[in-house]
């Protein structure tokens, strides 16, 4: 009887854990949703760009996905616990266990992407800085979406403020001025011309991106990861209690 009281305890605070987890990725899903669309929305620009790095896009919806399922089997879990039913702790395992194989499998593919990210990067170059010649300045919405992604991300260009020579922006404004992003404002004033954008060294955008991925593929694979051993021991702890329950019965 105390042993499974304590084992009823143990699946409240897996369940919890859990629960606080799913909240937490449902929350990163929601932020790189909002937060990275504007970057992510420039592959649609490009005419050439990989099918698989496109699939980033999707990368949001997934883990708001996964956050959501991770609510759903913390509330599940705990009922199946105090409601001693078979049936929800089995269900409550066999979710479990989906989710985490799914965990594993992204966060071995983060992993896996921050060695392909930087040729994925160069095989992009020539496409994006030739959508930025064609069309920024003369396309509305492209041009739109490169102001955002410039301002919020602090950047300038594909790779730096020379991919916008050539451009109809830069040929309609005399050949020597660039997209204000382009210069950092403590050096230039007015205009941003050549000589600003090269003393002001902005980076480029996906250069950012790509310090991004970098930045917290391992974060968030370890964050994952640890999600997992905790999903671990609430399968096992629920396949105790069923086994238990059907003692009992």
């Amino acid at each position: 009887m105390c042993c499974s009281g304590f084992l009823k305890i143990m699946m409240f605070i897996f369940n919890g854990a859990i629960f606080v987890a799913g909240a937490a990725i449902l929350g990163v899903g929601v932020w790189v949703k909002v937060d990275s669309g504007s970057l992510l929305g420039l592959l649609d620009s490009v005419e050439d760009a990989p099918s698989g790095l496109s699939q980033l896009i999707y990368v949001s919806y997934l883990l708001i996905g996964v956050g959501a399922v991770l609510l759903v089997i913390g509330f599940l879990g705990c009922c199946g616990a105090v409601r001693e039913s078979r049936c929800m702790l089995l269900t409550f395992f066999c979710i479990v266990l989906i989710i985490f194989l799914i965990e594993v499998a992204g966060a071995v593919v983060l992993l896996v992407f921050q060695g392909l990210a930087k040729q994925v990067m160069e095989h992009l170059e020539g496409e994006v800085i030739t959508s930025i010649q064609k069309d920024y300045g003369r396309s509305e919405s492209l041009t739109s979406l490169w102001n955002t992604t410039m301002t919020q991300f602090k950047c300038c260009g594909y790779k730096n403020y020379t991919d916008f020579n050539d451009s109809p922006f830069y040929n309609d404004h005399g050949g020597n001025v660039y997209p204000p992003t382009c210069c950092n404002a403590t050096i230039t004033v007015g205009v941003c011309n050549q000589s600003g954008a090269t003393l002001s060294m902005m980076d480029g955008c996906f250069t950012k991106l790509l310090e991004l991925i970098e930045d917290n593929a391992v974060i968030v694979a370890a964050v994952v990861l640890g999600i997992a051993a905790l999903e671990i021991a609430a399968m096992v702890v629920s396949m105790v209690l069923y086994k238990q329950i059907g003692t009992k019965a």
